[in-house]
C-alpha cells in the first residue's frame, strides 16, 4: 500500500518505507537496470542519492545489456555492478568475450565498486571468475530458484530472536 506523503516520487516512497520498518535499511540492496537509470539520468542519480543517504546500497542490474553512457557511470551513486548473464555466458567460448568481462571488472574495482557475476552456471566460468577477481557470483551453479515459503524457511528463519544471517558466495 502507498504511503499518502510519497506521491513526489520513487524515493520518496522508499524513505516512507524505510520509516515504517526501520530495520529494513540494514543489509536492504536495491537493484535498478542499466535501462531504467538510462531514461533520465540526472532524475536518477538525485534519487539514487536520496536512497543511499538512507544506508541502503545501490547496485546495476544486467550492466553492459543498455545504453549506457561510461560518462555516467562514475557519476551514478552506486555500490555495485552486476554483469549480465550474456557476458557470463560468453566468456567461455573465446578470447574477446574473456576479455570484455576482465574490462568490466578491472573498471568497476577502479571506481571502488562490487562486482558481482550473474548467471554462473559452470565451475570453468565460475574459476575463469575467481582469476578475474570478480568479487561475488550469482547463478545455478550455486543454487536453482527455490520458492518463498523454502527460501524463507532456509535463509530468514529465526532463532534467539533476530533472522539468521542470509548467505551468499563470495568469490
Amino acid at each position: 500500500m502507498p504511503c499518502p506523503a510519497c506521491d513526489a516520487g520513487f524515493s520518496d516512497e522508499i524513505r516512507c518505507l524505510v520509516a515504517a520498518t526501520p530495520q529494513a535499511q540494514h543489509g536492504l540492496e536495491l537493484e535498478i537496470t542499466e535501462s531504467v537509470i538510462m531514461k533520465d539520468v540526472e532524475g536518477t542519480i538525485g534519487s539514487l542519492r536520496d536512497i543511499r543517504a538512507l544506508g541502503i546500497t545501490i547496485a546495476i542490474d544486467d550492466f553492459g545489456t543498455g545504453y549506457s553512457s561510461l560518462s555516467y557511470l562514475s557519476r551514478l551513486p552506486i555500490d555495485t555492478l552486476k554483469i549480465d548473464r550474456a557476458f557470463v555466458m560468453a566468456m567461455t567460448q573465446g578470447p574477446q568475450a574473456l576479455a570484455l568481462v576482465a574490462a568490466i571488472i578491472n573498471m568497476a574495482h577502479t571506481l571502488k565498486l562490487t562486482v558481482v557475476a550473474e548467471g554462473v552456471e559452470t565451475k570453468e566460468q565460475a574459476d575463469l571468475l575467481r582469476g578475474l577477481l570478480c568479487d561475488e557470483m550469482q547463478g545455478f551453479l550455486y543454487c536453482k530458484p527455490v520458492p518463498a515459503r523454502e527460501f524463507e524457511a532456509k535463509f530468514l528463519a529465526t532463532s534467539g530472536g533476530g533472522a539468521a544471517p542470509a548467505t551468499s558466495h563470495h568469490a
